[in-house]
């Protein structure tokens, strides 16, 4: 089965024919260093040599770093669970979720054959936050449509520019062991751009290399590495610090070497504790120094709220530190989304509607619901007052929790004494007027009204005249 159009397939095979020349063609900003001009954004050596003397940190150990780890993993699952969805916009401009059309359902609810729709989101996020670049290969059938989605490997393939600002990805992969159609056997494949969906953020030095936010917290893990690295080494050694071993007469360079290989392979590690039994009235005195000292808690916490900035998540929100007084629940998760995971929310959106040639009426979207899910008594309290103010049906409310639609709870009800603003300002108020006309005084009704209105002169006299008496005793 063929992973591209026949159009895109014969511009691709133009191209890889003529590979060299496009990658003489290459422009000099978005050319990197590197073994056979890849760019890559693994963290580097601080200077020559640093890595034969065990003073650089690799990739893979930064990454293990647990407030690092707990900042990619925070973002990478939140964004994972949020399924993607298709939606359409109506002729009032309320988007609600497309179920008709069936061809782009399939590669919203399945990307590939060997990765759920969440393990794909998170690949996707995972290789922007550590590489700053998410490049995924689309499939398509013999009708055009994508209907299969691959997240490549960042170190695997390089962008680049001809001379007619025409845009290709280059491709690493051997043959046999990738995800690229079998009828482009070796090592390298040039492709246009149209087959690639490109996620990067923050294109310092070229708008098609992207710059992760690694890059900016590399220095503060690095830094609290060698602390958790130095701490380890000194309970390994029983807790116990280095010293000083002395003799009141001296020794000779030969002696305090041996006395020194002495203690280190009999006294230190594992056989701290011991008792030694050394001549010559030699004494040992440690090194101690005192945690407040030396305030490793005060620069840890410094250099963790460092990592957390570049990833926009406050510390918080991974167990650094307190909440601050005043914000709720509700508080904590908005700042979270806003900061956080909203760029790279509809990022992802964007490139989809793009990648799969989805347009307006239709879009593309992260169902939210799951993030921002609030709890029952919350929820309650919210569709309660949604419901009372007509924003929403008390069918909607019920939908909400899982609950059987009512007969009649698809109107919107609101209170009779309710009227509209104007009318309340003039002080007039239309009273609806009635099916049936009133019909017209007769007579005796009159009649029966100016009696009425004798008596009730009558009763207001009466009163008066008891007023006056009463005030006349008292």
């Amino acid at each position: 089965m063929t992973a591209f159009s026949p159009r895109d397939l014969a511009v691709a095979a133009g191209v890889r024919q003529h590979g060299a020349d496009y990658l003489r063609t290459l422009s000099p900003a978005a050319a990197t260093s590197g073994r056979d001009g890849w760019h890559s954004l693994q963290v580097q050596e601080p200077f020559a040599g640093a890595w034969q003397r065990n003073l650089s940190e690799s990739h893979s150990t930064i990454l293990s770093y647990p407030t690092l780890y707990a900042c990619l993993n925070r973002i990478v699952s939140d964004i994972g669970k949020l399924p993607f969805v298709l939606k359409a916009e109506d002729e009032h401009g309320i988007w609600s979720i497309d179920k008709s059309n069936t061809s782009y359902w399939p590669v919203l609810r399945k990307q590939n054959a060997y990765q759920s729709a969440q393990q794909f989101r998170e690949s996707w996020v995972l290789s922007k936050l550590v590489q700053g670049n998410t490049y995924i290969l689309k499939g398509r059938d013999d009708r055009g449509v994508v209907t299969r989605l691959w997240v490549l490997d960042p170190n695997r393939v390089q962008p680049m520019v001809a001379e007619t600002g025409d845009v290709f990805y280059q491709l690493n992969y051997g043959s046999g062991a990738n995800l690229l159609p079998e009828q482009y056997p070796g090592e390298q494949l040039i492709i246009p751009a149209s087959e690639i969906i490109h996620d990067r953020m923050n294109c310092f030095h070229h708008q098609l290399i992207g710059v992760p936010p690694l890059c900016a917290a590399n220095w503060a893990a690095v830094k609290n590495m060698k602390i958790l690295r130095d701490s380890t080494r000194f309970f390994t050694n029983g807790a116990n610090p280095g010293g000083i071993l002395t003799a009141p007469a001296g020794m000779s360079e030969p002696d305090a070497q041996a006395v020194k290989e002495y203690w280190n392979s009999n006294f230190q590690g594992e056989n701290a504790g011991k008792v030694a039994v050394i001549g010559a009235d030699m004494k040992f005195t440690p090194f101690a120094f005192k945690a407040a000292d030396s305030q490793l808690v005060e620069q840890m916490r410094y250099s963790d709220e460092q990592v957390c900035q570049p990833f926009g998540i406050p510390p918080f929100k991974i167990g650094i530190g307190s909440i601050p007084a005043g914000m709720k629940v509700d508080d904590i998760n908005q700042l979270y989304y806003s900061d956080a995971l909203q760029a790279h929310i509809e990022a992802m959106e964007n490139l989809l509607d793009e990648g799969l040639g989805i347009k307006r009426p239709q879009g593309v979207e992260c169902d939210l619901e799951p993030l921002l899910r609030m709890d029952m008594g919350k929820q309650a309290e919210v569709h309660t007052k949604l419901t009372g103010g007509g924003i929403e049906t008390p069918n909607e409310g019920r939908r909400a929790f899982g609950l059987k639609p009512l007969e009649g709870g698809d109107t919107v009800y609101m209170q009779q004494q309710d009227y509209p603003l104007a009318q309340v300002r003039l002080n007039k108020i239309e009273q609806p007027a009635p099916d049936h006309a009133p019909a017209p005084p007769s007579e005796s009704d009159d009649a029966g009204d100016e009696d009425n209105a004798d008596d009730v002169a009558k009763l207001l006299a009466l009163l008066i005249e008891k007023e006056l008496v009463d005030a006349e005793y008292s």
